[in-house]
């Protein structure tokens, strides 16, 4: 078999835009006060990551996201009180930011499958390593490739205790999170300047 030429294998990074980017948790509640209680949404607010493929073939693609988990936030309107004791618990009791202040996710098994002129579907199977914990995630994505930029969105679930973490309780006990949680992201990355070493296409 002939040696792959550098063209063929250079690749594009793209980086994740925050600003023009939304990434949530939706969290849902049960117990004998859920129908009084909220199921809270919490925004991811720092948040950093790329995207790696070869253009055109999207060969050799990869993902790399990492979030600071002591920046989560309640994105929903709620009592003051209410919101301070939501987020202190969900830092203290429930992510232990102290002791485990990132969340990464990694990826290099992406399928991509063209839908049309700029949008494919992504299949992403990699692993999240979360609360001391790593385990395989995979989920499925809409990508619209605009040249220099991608927006990225898509959905997937997970469930707390898969990795060590108890699901909060209030009011003794008469509200509760469940245990699963639903992730949801639009995300933007833009392509960014050759770096050093890459060949030029």
């Amino acid at each position: 078999m002939p040696a792959t030429g550098p063209r063929e294998l250079a690749t594009e990074r793209f980086i994740i835009d925050r600003a023009a980017s939304r990434f949530t948790v939706q969290a849902f509640s049960t117990g004998l006060l859920s129908a009084f209680g909220h199921n809270p949404t919490i925004a991811m607010r720092d948040y950093a990551g790329q995207v790696d493929f070869v253009p055109g073939s999207y060969r050799h693609a990869s993902l790399r996201l990492t979030v600071q988990t002591r920046t989560l936030e309640v994105a929903d309107e709620m009592k003051r009180d209410d919101r301070t004791t939501l987020e202190n618990t969900m830092r203290t009791e429930v992510l232990d930011v102290e002791h485990y202040p990132d969340a990464v996710y990694q990826s290099d098994r992406i399928e991509v499958e063209t839908v049309g002129d700029d949008s494919l579907n992504a299949r992403v199977a990699g692993e999240l390593a979360l609360h001391g914990v790593i385990r395989p995630l995979g989920f499925e994505a809409r990508v619209e490739n605009m040249g220099a930029r991608l927006r990225i969105s898509g959905q997937f679930t997970l469930r707390q205790s898969d990795y060590g973490i108890k699901p909060v309780s209030f009011a003794a006990g008469a509200l509760r999170l469940k245990d699963e949680l639903k992730f949801s992201f639009e995300v933007v990355a833009r392509k960014a300047e050759p770096r050093n070493g890459d060949s030029q296409v």
